[in-house]
């Protein structure tokens, strides 16, 4: 009797294609980068909950519309390195859908930074330079390039992902300017008792 022979399995033409469209992907040589940066975005969304919580002990002080302007776009911008993270680590089969994802996530950016703009000058608070600089000004050249290069993502993706994920990293270290800013807002104005507060008025 003759011993069967064990068949060997090949794998299918649509199974080859999908891992050389993995490899050959421009996003790829990315991935280790957002994993880092999403891993980053997350661990910190976490601790401005922390700041809020800080935040709300001094409601004497603070109102929602400082919130608002100060603290939730500080939030925002954590999410969307988050959201970029997931995007551009998802398995996409082409580059159109990843650049309508991105572009969305821009123009969504662009859209909220002026929402905040109008919020900012509604506060009791009168911000200086700074708090223009990074609320609105940085914000909105992040988003901004953002949407450019989504939109010029297929002609060029090089160069595209890296200007993506120069807008990543400013959004993230606009953020923890943010936060650093408002901890030290807490930890000095904050421990001024209000007889202080009228002694400088």
């Amino acid at each position: 009797m003759i011993p069967e022979v064990p068949r060997l399995c090949f794998p299918s033409w649509d199974t080859i294609a999908l891992v050389q469209e993995a490899a050959t992907s421009p996003f790829a040589a990315w991935e280790n980068f957002y994993v880092i940066v999403g891993s980053s975005a997350a661990a910190l969304i976490g601790l401005q909950f922390v700041v809020i919580a800080l935040v709300a002990e001094l409601r004497a002080r603070s109102s929602h519309r400082e919130i608002a302007a100060f603290g939730t776009p500080t939030i925002l911008h954590f999410s969307a390195v988050l959201l970029l993270a997931a995007i551009l680590s998802a398995p996409w089969h082409g580059l159109s859908n990843a650049a309508f994802a991105l572009g969305a996530c821009g123009a969504a950016g662009v859209g909220y930074v002026s929402i905040v703009f109008r919020r900012t000058r509604q506060t009791r608070y009168q911000p200086v330079l700074e708090d223009w600089l990074w609320h609105i000004v940085f914000p909105f050249l992040a988003y901004t390039a953002l949407l450019v290069s989504a939109i010029l993502l297929r002609r060029d993706p090089a160069a595209s992902l890296f200007v993506i994920a120069g807008a990543a990293l400013l959004l993230l270290f606009i953020g923890i300017h943010n936060s650093w800013d408002t901890v030290t807002f807490i930890a000095v104005d904050g421990a001024q008792t209000p007889k202080d507060s009228e002694e400088k008025k």
